[in-house]
């Protein structure tokens, strides 16, 4: 497989995983229609380093203590179950009062896209069986683990690994959906009045939910 293949296919693989319905997605939308498309590009670049964090402590079989450890994986993730209600709160409460927000607040997306991927068992399950195979030899089934559609793309884009063109397309991809996904959202903002705090109250609701799940799953193994 040339550089150029296995290039394309990690930005497939990057934009595949990246785009589905989820806390980190929700933070972005609500950070591209609060306060403009720099603050849901950083709040993707907060949740892009922490897969940079996890990758490198992965190859260092850091974050496999995680998996061995059920006690502290169920911490980290009720922590991050109470922060997904916290920031689902503050998504409310900025939808409910109308509030657009300073653009200069660039930071504030990115602090919370991060804090919040740091915790999310999802990126530490993927880090754990996928993420460092990309640089292994072997083949990766591209479709196979997106979320919701996986079961039924299996098998349709089987690629080759092994290839740091592969891992650099990956992130690449990971960067064109964080540029293009709040861009597409402001510009439908700018279209109605009425779409940014419609987009607020469903980030706000996935939050919600994602937190839900969270905290009963963190209860599950530690009650």
């Amino acid at each position: 497989m040339s550089m150029l293949t296995s290039a394309v296919a990690g930005v497939v693989f990057g934009v595949a995983l990246a785009a589905p319905p989820g806390p980190m997605n929700a933070i972005i939308a609500e950070e591209s229609v609060l306060r403009g498309w720099r603050s849901g590009f950083w709040a993707g670049l907060g949740a892009m380093t922490a897969d940079a964090v996890f990758f490198v402590l992965a190859l260092f079989g850091v974050v496999a203590v995680v998996e061995r450890l059920p006690t502290l994986r169920a911490a980290m993730v009720g922590v991050g179950g109470l922060l997904m209600l916290y920031f689902a709160y503050g998504a409310f409460t900025d939808a409910s009062g109308g509030f657009t927000g300073d653009p200069a607040e660039t930071d504030k997306g990115f602090r919370k896209a991060f804090v919040l991927a740091l915790t999310n068992p999802y990126q530490i399950v993927f880090w754990l069986t996928l993420g460092v195979g990309l640089l292994e030899p072997g083949t990766l089934d591209v479709f196979a683990p997106v979320p919701y559609v996986g079961e039924a793309l299996a098998g349709t884009f089987v690629v080759e690994t092994g290839s740091p063109a592969l891992l650099v397309g990956f992130f690449g991809g990971i960067v064109l959906w964080i540029v293009g996904f709040p861009a597409a959202l402001v510009s439908a903002g700018r279209r109605t009045d009425a779409f940014a705090p419609a987009v607020a109250y469903v980030s706000a609701a996935v939050l919600a939910g994602f937190g839900v799940v969270f905290l009963s799953d963190a209860a599950g193994t530690l009650l």
